[in-house]
């Protein structure tokens, strides 16, 4: 599958294990992904999260991914489903970290090496990966870019897909801006999931 991956989708995919070297996490996540593309310059990627308002919104996205660390990785619609059958987080969050510290449900930052100096991808981060091939193949391409990695990204379920909806980038605008009018490429649209 990587021999299909762009210069750029493979450029972002290094990007992604860079960003969890430097957040000392242990294996590389969905969320390192999407920074590594927030980060990429010049291309039809850069140009849809700049179109997006993302750029200009990376604090805020950066304090979302940390809010949701916080609550152990739960997407808003976790937490909402929780509180609908009397489950506060919030009040959960506050106790295990008045007991254990701030940050204590954050998952993934243990500060532990692994002995081949690589960082291992999630299964969320693997599935991601995956699914760019099947977005590229819904589209007609035969190569996996990095638009393909974003569209993967806003197609699975989960905390980085619903801080990029908040943020309005949800499955149905990210091609419009990647590909204006012709968001759907003259194929049929395959959504990843």
């Amino acid at each position: 599958m990587f021999e299909r991956f762009t210069r750029g989708a493979r450029a972002a995919v290094k990007g992604a294990v860079a960003q969890a070297e430097r957040a000392g996490a242990d294996s590389v996540t969905e969320e390192h992904l999407l920074l590594a593309l927030l980060e990429q310059e010049g291309g039809r990627t850069s140009f849809a999260v700049t179109a997006l308002g993302l750029h200009d919104r990376r604090a805020s996205l950066d304090a979302a991914f940390a809010e949701a660390r916080r609550r152990g990785g739960l997407t808003r619609a976790d937490t909402d489903a929780l509180a609908d059958i009397g489950i506060d987080i919030g009040a959960i969050v506050s106790r295990v970290e008045g007991a254990h510290g701030e940050g204590a449900l954050a998952a993934g930052r243990t500060g532990r090496r692994w002995w081949s100096g690589h960082r291992p991808f999630t299964p969320g981060a693997k599935t991601v990966l995956e699914n760019s091939l099947r977005v590229a193949l819904g589209r007609g391409d035969r190569f996996i870019g990095e638009e393909h990695l974003l569209l993967a990204l806003t197609a699975k379920p989960g905390v980085v897909a619903d801080v990029l909806a908040e943020h309005g980038a949800t499955y149905a605008a990210v091609p419009r801006a990647l590909y204006g009018s012709d968001a759907d490429g003259g194929q049929g649209h395959a959504k990843a999931g």
